[in-house]
């Protein structure tokens, strides 16, 4: 008769669930957060646009430099012509009348010809000139590029290590950290943080989940996005729960309610998003791959207010 209470109990207290406002608060966030990473993704295009042009500013360069330099001969060898005929109009100008004249007018004629040359060169001058100074301004921008994403990088690997250091007590305990494009991840399994079918965080995943606040604390510049994650196995509880989306949502909400119980940590820094098991990292047939898919990732991002400026500077 106990047991039959106890159950009647649990099952009461299951259904104090996520009212529909606040799981629309969340829908609404991870929206933004898909948006906002569209929006990232465009940015990075633009990088990568940039540094097509600047390849082809690069050919364009090496074809006018070959075409400076063949109307510079062209020039040369026609100022050679001129002085080989006015040698020989000199020669014949005391012989013959007529070939005076025909002399005259071979020679404005070449005049005419290295005028036209030298006015030709003279723009292709200017328009090498323009060029060369673009290029250089391509080239400072692109550097200025690469070295914003490198600071990035190097800020990344920093927090990456100190993530890994301040939770090294937890090795081994179902927490991994790593970084790879451009973000940290911090990947937790429930067994780790939770009960089975429970949003509670139990006293060990606490003081994980504190440990990374403290980390976070002290990286401003930080988005941080918390994704709670399922296995395949229907959620079997009962209450206002609807579903594994609805109890990844709720985990995810419950590490964001912990990390802001810091208070140096900025809330429009934090999103919390469920995604169920529609993102798994192994297997669901076995029972050590469910265990993986089971978890929470804190996905850390920098924040590319200063790349998405300098792109945008370029437009």
């Amino acid at each position: 008769m106990k047991k039959i209470a106890l159950l009647l109990i649990l099952v009461f207290s299951l259904g104090s669930c996520v009212s529909s406002k606040v799981y629309n608060d969340l829908e609404s966030k991870h929206a933004d957060l898909k948006r906002e990473n569209r929006n990232l993704k465009t940015d990075l295009d633009k990088y990568k646009d940039l540094d097509e042009d600047f390849s082809e500013l690069k050919e364009k360069y090496a074809e006018l430099i070959a075409e400076r330099n063949e109307l510079r001969d062209e020039l040369e060898s026609t100022r050679r012509n001129y002085e080989t005929l006015k040698n020989s109009y000199d020669a014949l100008e005391e012989n013959s009348s007529a070939a005076i004249a025909d002399n005259s007018r071979q020679n404005r004629q070449l005049l005419a010809e290295l005028e036209e040359k030298e006015n030709a060169l003279t723009q292709e001058q200017t328009r090498l000139a323009k060029l060369q100074r673009d290029l250089e301004s391509r080239s400072r921008r692109i550097d200025e590029l690469e070295s914003l994403i490198a600071a990035k990088d190097a800020k990344m690997n920093a927090l990456k290590e100190a993530i890994s250091k301040a939770l090294t007590n937890f090795e081994g305990k179902g927490l991994s950290v790593e970084q790879r494009d451009g973000k940290v991840y911090v990947s937790m399994e429930n067994k780790l943080l939770f009960s089975s079918g429970s949003w509670a965080v139990n006293a060990e995943g606490r003081q994980a989940v504190q440990q990374l606040g403290q980390v976070l604390a002290q990286n401003p510049d930080i988005a941080v996005l918390i994704e709670g994650h399922t296995d395949d196995v229907p959620y079997g509880g009962s209450g206002a729960l609807k579903d594994n989306w609805d109890l990844s949502t709720k985990r995810a909400t419950s590490i964001v309610q912990i990390l802001r119980e810091n208070s140096n940590i900025e809330p429009q820094n934090l999103t919390a998003a469920g995604r169920g098991e529609h993102a798994p990292v192994a297997t669901n047939d076995t029972a050590e791959g469910r265990s993986k898919n089971r978890r929470i990732e804190v996905i850390l991002t920098p924040k590319l207010d200063e790349v998405t400026k300098l792109l945008n500077e370029e437009e």
